[in-house]
C-alpha cells in the first residue's frame, strides 16, 4: 500500500511500476484522477481514515511513516496499535505527541527505527554502545541554505532562495524548515523521545559538508560517528530491512576525496527556531505539539509570500506564550491543542 496527499501523478506511476494492490490519495479534489490512471486491480482509497485501516491489515508488517506534519500522527498510532514495525520519517508525530507515541508502541510491542539520517546514525552508533550510558549525542546539521548570511540577509529571504538547499533534496515545507532550523530543532525532541535522553544530553553542530551524519559520545570520551553519503535510501532502507543491510548501488564514500570536515555552533540569534525548540521541550506537555501547529501554519503563509522569513518564528514565540497549557495532554487534547495553535498563528497573520 502507498499513499500520497497531492501528488496524484507520482502516485500513479509508483502504483503501475510497483504494481501495488491499494492505493490512498488524501486529497478528494485528486481521487477521480487516480481512480481513472489506475487498472481496476488497484483498489483507489480516499482519505487518512482509509490510510489508518489498511495499515492495520495483516499483510501489512512494515509501515513507512512518511507523511507530512501533524497528518501523520493518526495512521502513525493505527499502525502502532496494530503491532506494525514503523519506519519513522515523519518527526511531527514525535514532536506533537512524542510521550503518548512511545508509550503507545512499548504497549503494543511495535519496533520504531528512524529513517531520519541524523536518527538513523544515532541508533546505528547505539548499536555498538551495548549498554553504556551516554555522555552526549551530538546531532549534526547542515546549516540550511543560509548558513553564512547576515542576519540583515536573512530577513529578506524569499522563498526561493529558502527552497535551495545545498545538500538535500527535500519537500518544500522540510525545505523551508530546515532554512529555519526548525527542522534540526524538531529532531532534538524526536531524538529525546526516540533514544530516552534529556534535552540536556543533546547536543546540534553544524556540519555543513554532511558527511558525518550525527555521533555519540561516551562517558570514557570515545566518540562514535556515521559517515556516509548524503544520500537518502542509506536511512530508508536499514529502517526498512533491519537488522540486516540491502545492497544499494549509489555513490560510496572516498576518503582519499575528502577535504576538511567542518564543525561549529549553531547561531541561535539568526535561527531562533532552533531555541525555540528547546524552550518548548523545557516547558513540556502540550507547547512543543503548539509550536509544531504554529510553524505549519507560518511556513504555510510563508511558502504563500505572506509572511516574512523572521515572522515564522515571532509568530511560534506568541503561539507557544497563548496556548491554553496542558500538562499531561492526551490524545484529544494534542488534537485540540493542534487545532487551537493554528488558529492562533492564523491570527497573527490574519
Amino acid at each position: 500500500m502507498i499513499s500520497a496527499n497531492n501528488n496524484a501523478q507520482l502516485l500513479v506511476q509508483q502504483a503501475l511500476r510497483f504494481d501495488v494492490p491499494h492505493v490512498v490519495i488524501c486529497n478528494p479534489d485528486k481521487y477521480r484522477a487516480v481512480r481513472e490512471a489506475l487498472p481496476e486491480r488497484i483498489q483507489v482509497h480516499l482519505g487518512i481514515d482509509e490510510a489508518c485501516a489498511l495499515v492495520q491489515e495483516t499483510c501489512v508488517q512494515v509501515v513507512v511513516a512518511a507523511m507530512v506534519g501533524f497528518s501523520g500522527l493518526k495512521p502513525t498510532l493505527a499502525a502502532i496499535r496494530a503491532g506494525k514495525t514503523i519506519a519513522l520519517a515523519n518527526k511531527e508525530t514525535l514532536v506533537a505527541a512524542g510521550e503518548l507515541v512511545m508509550g503507545e508502541a512499548a504497549r503494543f510491542h511495535s519496533p520504531i527505527y528512524p529513517v531520519d539520517s541524523e536518527h538513523s546514525a544515532i541508533f546505528q552508533c547505539l548499536m555498538a554502545a551495548q549498554g553504556n550510558p551516554v555522555h552526549l549525542i551530538h546531532l549534526t546539521a547542515s546549516g540550511g541554505p543560509f548558513r553564512t548570511w547576515p542576519r540583515e540577509q536573512i530577513a529578506s529571504a524569499r522563498k526561493e532562495q529558502a527552497l535551495k538547499h545545498p545538500n538535500w533534496d527535500m519537500g518544500a515545507k522540510i525545505t523551508i524548515d530546515s532554512a529555519t532550523m526548525m527542522n534540526k530543532g524538531f529532531e532534538v525532541i524526536e531524538a529525546k523521545w526516540l533514544f530516552g535522553e534529556p534535552a540536556s544530553k543533546i547536543h546540534v553542530v553544524v556540519h555543513p559538508e554532511s558527511v558525518i551524519h550525527s555521533m555519540v559520545e561516551f562517558q570514557d570520551g570515545a566518540v562514535l560517528a556515521q559517515l556516509g553519503q548524503p544520500d537518502m535510501r542509506i536511512p530508508i532502507a536499514l529502517a526498512m530491512a533491519y537488522p540486516d543491510r540491502l545492497p544499494l548501488d549509489g555513490k560510496r564514500l572516498d576518503f582519499n576525496q575528502l577535504k576538511d570536515l567542518t564543525f561549529f555552533e549553531p547561531d541561535k540569534e539568526k535561527f531562533p527556531c532552533l531555541q525555540l525548540a528547546f524552550d518548548a521541550i523545557e516547558r513540556g506537555g502540550n507547547i512543543p505539539c503548539a509550536m509544531n501547529a504554529a510553524n505549519e501554519a507560518a511556513v504555510a503563509a510563508y511558502l504563500q509570500d505572506r509572511i516574512g522569513f523572521y515572522d515564522i518564528p515571532a509568530t511560534l514565540a506568541r503561539v507557544m506564550d497563548t496556548t491554553d497549557f496542558v500538562q499531561n495532554p492526551t490524545l484529544e487534547d494534542i488534537f485540540a491543542t493542534h487545532e487551537e495553535a493554528y488558529r492562533l498563528a492564523l491570527n497573527c497573520f490574519a
